[in-house]
């Protein structure tokens, strides 16, 4: 059981490494010229509602440390890999920000599952009757 609870842990941390290299890199442009920049950290709820599915009880804080815990990472890879414009304290602002966002794709995971579930048991109080 502790096994799984690693694997969403680092299916996260993958995951938001992943997303953020493909925020940074294909995606630089494209929501700059539509006027919407901050639509490219909506992606970031892809990784903490894909590790939320993974975990089996803490939904919410397993995909948080994998996020915790891929930071250092980019953070790194911004001062290495990508030029910008923008001082150290806007970048990781925008990092803290794609956290944010990473946890609140969990919690909409964990929303979705929750009324599942209640509608899966209401459903079957319905059928007995």
């Amino acid at each position: 059981m502790r096994s799984h609870r690693w694997m969403s842990v680092i299916c996260c941390c993958v995951l938001f490494i992943v997303v953020f290299l493909a925020v940074r890199w294909n995606m630089r442009g494209a929501f700059r010229a539509a006027g919407h920049p901050e639509l490219g950290l909506l992606v970031f709820l892809i990784p903490g509602a894909v590790a939320s599915f993974f975990a089996r009880q803490e939904r919410v804080v397993e995909p948080l440390i994998g996020v915790m815990i891929a930071l250092p990472a980019c953070v790194i890879a911004l001062h290495t890999i990508f030029a910008s414009e923008r001082s150290f304290w806007q970048e990781l602002a925008w990092l803290f920000s794609a956290v944010f966002w990473s946890s609140l794709g969990s919690l909409c995971f964990l929303l979705v599952f929750a009324m599942r579930r209640k509608r899966r048991g209401f459903d079957r109080r319905s059928s007995e009757k």
